[in-house]
């Protein structure tokens, strides 16, 4: 009897694995169906030339050959408001059908958070992709600045240049000013980092916050010639910056730090790719798998080498869980941060 009953068990697990990959096999068809011939936009939402743009168009050109039906890939750029134009689009209006993913600004969460004006969508409705890697946060200043401490930045007024009010690059410095008694008086407007890079270059601006692996990227000769100087760092410590203080040691008082642990909650992000809400679970699977399958892929990790692109990446289903920890900040700290993001 036991034998028996044994055999049917064997046997009813046999057909519930085939039952598995057939169905399994069923999804990956339909995926490739949708896909094929289709194009799959990558919406960017800054200007060409900065760490963003750079990781986004990397990304891109790998992406297609790891989905299902291998569809066209095409980046664009969509400028406006530090990012928020984009963002607002993917939520809106753009089709919910997974032909559609942004790289979005990783201070949106905390921008959401926070209450911030302009903020339409739902982060944690988003389906988050990837991300290439973590990002550690700079405030740098130009060599003729005469400033090369955050303590010289107490005593000296900085111009510094940021893209808009809600962008990383207003709210570094304004976070600075507002917990660190730093001076810097802050210019926006500025399209995307490239654009703040020149007005350093012409004597606009002395400074900005801006990635540690953008800087080693997009100006390694700055690095190498010592032009700019960093001040602080924040997100996880770079083991190339060991004199450099984290905001932790800047700022002292615990209150003030868990409102800058929220300002910088997007470091754990780093450059994420997300898609819009609605987009059926067997797509948002494929896109994820086809984003890890690309951070393995030689000849990204080749091209990402010879770029100076570190790759560490977060998987979309950790960035799901940071966005949902970021949006559960209790409202008093969020409340705090708001009047460094507007």
């Amino acid at each position: 009897m036991k034998s028996t009953l044994t055999r049917r068990s064997a046997a009813a697990v046999a057909v519930g694995a085939t039952l598995c990959l057939a169905t399994a096999s069923a999804r990956a068809d339909a995926v490739a169906d949708f896909y094929k011939g289709k194009t799959l936009n990558v919406l960017i939402g800054v200007g060409v030339g900065g760490e963003y743009d750079l990781h986004a168009r990397t990304v891109a050109r790998f992406l297609g050959k790891h989905i299902p039906g291998n569809p066209s890939v095409v980046p664009q750029n969509m400028t406006g408001a530090g990012g928020l134009k984009m963002a607002n689009y993917l939520y809106d209006v753009a089709a919910r059908d997974g032909t559609y993913i942004g790289m979005l600004a990783a201070t949106f969460p905390a921008m959401q958070a926070a209450g911030v004006k302009g903020v339409t969508f739902d982060a944690n409705k988003f389906f988050w992709i990837g991300s290439i890697c973590p990002t550690v946060e700079t405030m740098t200043v130009w060599k003729t600045t005469g400033v090369k401490s955050i303590e010289d930045a107490r005593k000296k007024e900085v111009v510094v240049g940021a893209t808009g009010r809600g962008a990383i690059t207003y709210m570094f410095p304004a976070m600075l000013n507002e917990f660190a008694g730093t001076k810097f008086k802050i210019v926006t407007g500025y399209p995307g980092g490239n654009d703040v890079n020149l007005a350093m270059e012409r004597g606009e601006v002395g400074g900005r916050n801006n990635t540690w692996s953008s800087w080693k990227v997009t100006k390694p000769e700055w690095v190498k010639n010592k032009d700019i100087s960093i001040l602080v760092q924040a997100g996880p410590k770079a083991k190339d910056l060991p004199d450099v203080p984290s905001i932790e040691d800047v700022i002292q008082n615990a209150d003030d730090r868990k409102v800058v642990e929220l300002l910088v909650s997007g470091t754990r992000l780093g450059r994420p790719l997300a898609t819009a809400p609605g987009v059926p679970e067997d797509r948002v699977k494929a896109l994820r798998a086809a984003f890890d399958a690309v951070m393995k892929d030689p000849e990204f990790l080749k091209e990402a080498e010879a770029a100076r692109i570190e790759v560490d990446p977060v998987r979309g289903e950790d960035m799901q869980k940071i966005v949902k920890s970021v949006l559960d900040t209790p409202k008093h700290l969020a409340e705090k941060a708001r009047a460094l993001i507007e």
